[in-house]
């Protein structure tokens, strides 16, 4: 069974939420998720590190703060030097989310960030999959798809209120929806390469 690792940095509840929500889509796509969260910069980052390198596929998430990851997430990504070295996670797939109060808040910065840590590792990077919805902007509910209209990954929105409630439905199901692509396409990508190491050996 494939195995993806979804590590992620979540302040306040909300980004936990969608990593629960891939979890779930990961899932749904009978494939194996692996939860991996960063409490805070402090903690030994080596079992998270050496999961990564066991799964097939991973995702970063992180809330966007000031325009960025969280600064808690950039010192995992900065901890990660040692698998960049080895070329441990060479040609995995990855993929990302984030979050943040506002409908931009420089969310495409964030999931660019996340982007660059997967292309420094040579990692190759599974996109959102949704095409935003083609309605109005007062059309754009709380259930909608993709309503904040990400491309490079999952980019959600929530409000200061507790996670139970919010990011809402629409998101919620995209994070769902994300974590199944993600899953299949590992699956895809796993089975691909079995022939091919095969066949070089």
């Amino acid at each position: 069974m494939t195995k993806v690792a979804i590590v992620y940095h979540s302040g306040y509840g909300h980004t936990a939420v969608l990593a629960d929500k891939i979890a779930e889509g990961v899932r749904d796509a009978g494939q194996t998720p692996v939860l991996l969260k960063i409490d805070n910069a402090a903690q030994d980052f080596a079992p998270l590190i050496e999961q990564i390198s066991d799964a097939d596929a991973v995702v970063f998430g992180a809330p966007t703060y000031m325009g960025d990851v969280s600064g808690v997430f950039k010192v995992f990504a900065d901890a990660t030097a040692g698998a960049f070295f080895t070329g441990a996670w060479k040609d995995k797939l990855a993929a990302g989310f984030t979050n943040s109060h506002s409908f931009s808040g420089d969310k495409g910065h964030a999931l660019e960030s996340l982007t660059i840590l997967a292309a420094q590792h040579g990692m190759n990077w599974v996109n959102l999959g949704l095409a935003p919805p083609n309605v109005t902007a007062a059309e754009r509910g709380p259930d909608t798809i993709n309503r904040v209209g990400s491309f490079i990954g999952l980019a959600a929105q929530s409000d200061n209120a507790s996670p139970e409630i919010t990011p809402p439905a629409g998101d919620r199901e995209t994070a769902r929806l994300f974590g199944v692509r993600i899953a299949q396409a590992a699956v895809r990508w796993t089975r691909g390469a079995q022939p091919a190491l095969s066949q070089a050996a």
